[in-house]
């Protein structure tokens, strides 16, 4: 089959597409006919060696996908899926192919009402929103949530989910394009679903005082920070705000004064998705369950960048991710999608 296979740490530019790739042999695990894989941060990160994950030459690719269970996959007993049934999931490797062997316990059902392409981006980047706001943070109807890098992976659905749950919305992204796309004002008819209320760009100096206007001198009650902006932030966090430490997008792993986090008796959270399957998978699978609920009745709904990156060109998907030109989840399509076969929920 074909797949994208690193041999060496190098730049994802040079990351060849081999066509001899062999597939792994499912024990209890089952095959699944890839037909988007999600493009994230860390996949080009592990191109190049740099992620905290370290894989053994050779892998292949990708973490996140979206597809079907294929013909020729074994179906474990008390498996809740059959032959043809739509999924999606994630893995440490493997997504950048034709075929992956998925764990049982990472494939989820993927809701009629979803694309391949939209079910590509979902497995890492939503329950990391839904559980920092909704468990870490326990967002109320009302609060002033801060999302940076609002028009990101992560960032649009933190902005659907503090709407969902009631709070006022500020979206924080590095321009005005990025931040008409949150507030529904985009110029070529893009309509996000739960749209910010307020935006404010955060490479204006002094952008805290913004903040601090619109929210009437108060403050926010959470910052939701994917890039590494919780420095900054404090100047404008309310009295027993919540801080979220969701990652380092911006490059910078920050050092935090903690005098600052003692002085308005702030709550600094981080929050690790990736780590809830070893360690609180009761929660990862109660999450889900409300996750699916509210994507299958549209609720929630997610937002897929509108180029379409075919197999072949993984290199031009990494390339606009990296130069930071895209927004919402990045797919890389890797088979047409099949006009019938659906999800059950």
């Amino acid at each position: 089959m074909r797949g994208y296979v690193v041999r060496e740490n190098q730049h994802f530019s040079k990351v060849p597409l081999e066509t001899d790739v062999p597939i792994g042999i499912p024990g209890p695990d089952e095959v699944v006919d890839v037909y988007c894989a999600g493009l994230n941060f860390f996949d080009i990160l592990q191109t190049e060696g740099r992620y905290q994950i370290k894989h053994p030459h050779p892998f292949t690719l990708g973490t996140e996908f979206a597809g079907v269970i294929s013909t020729s996959s074994p179906i474990p007993p008390g498996c809740p899926f059959k032959r043809g049934d739509r999924v999606f999931g994630a893995n440490h490797t493997g997504a950048f192919a034709e075929q992956i062997v998925a764990k049982l316990y990472k494939l989820l059902p993927l809701p009629d009402n979803l694309t391949f392409r939209e079910g590509a981006g979902l497995h890492t980047t939503w329950p990391t929103s839904y559980e920092a706001l909704v468990s870490c943070a326990r967002v109320q109807p009302g609060e002033w949530v801060l999302v940076a890098a609002a028009a990101g992976g992560v960032g649009i659905p933190a902005v659907q989910i503090a709407k969902h749950l009631g709070a006022k919305v500020i979206a924080a992204a590095g321009s005005q394009a990025k931040l008409d796309l949150v507030l529904g004002k985009s110029k070529d008819g893009l309509r996000f679903h739960l749209c910010a209320d307020y935006g404010i760009n955060y490479n204006s100096p002094g952008w805290q005082n913004e903040v601090k206007k619109i929210t009437g001198g108060h403050g926010v009650n959470v910052v939701f920070d994917p890039v590494g902006i919780i420095n900054a932030s404090l100047k404008c966090i309310a009295w027993k705000g919540r801080a979220l430490v969701i990652g380092f997008a911006g490059g910078n792993i920050e050092k935090v004064p903690m005098n600052l986090i003692l002085l308005k008796n702030i709550s600094l959270v981080g929050l690790h998705w990736g780590a809830y399957d070893q360690k609180e998978y009761p929660r990862e699978v109660q999450v889900w369950c409300e996750l699916l609920e509210l994507l299958s009745s549209e609720k929630l709904k997610p937002v897929v960048y509108p180029t379409v990156y075919p197999f072949e060109r993984l290199a031009d998907g990494f390339a606009a991710l990296a130069s930071r030109r895209t927004f919402g989840n990045v797919s890389l399509t890797i088979r047409e999608e099949p006009s019938t076969s659906k999800s059950k929920l």
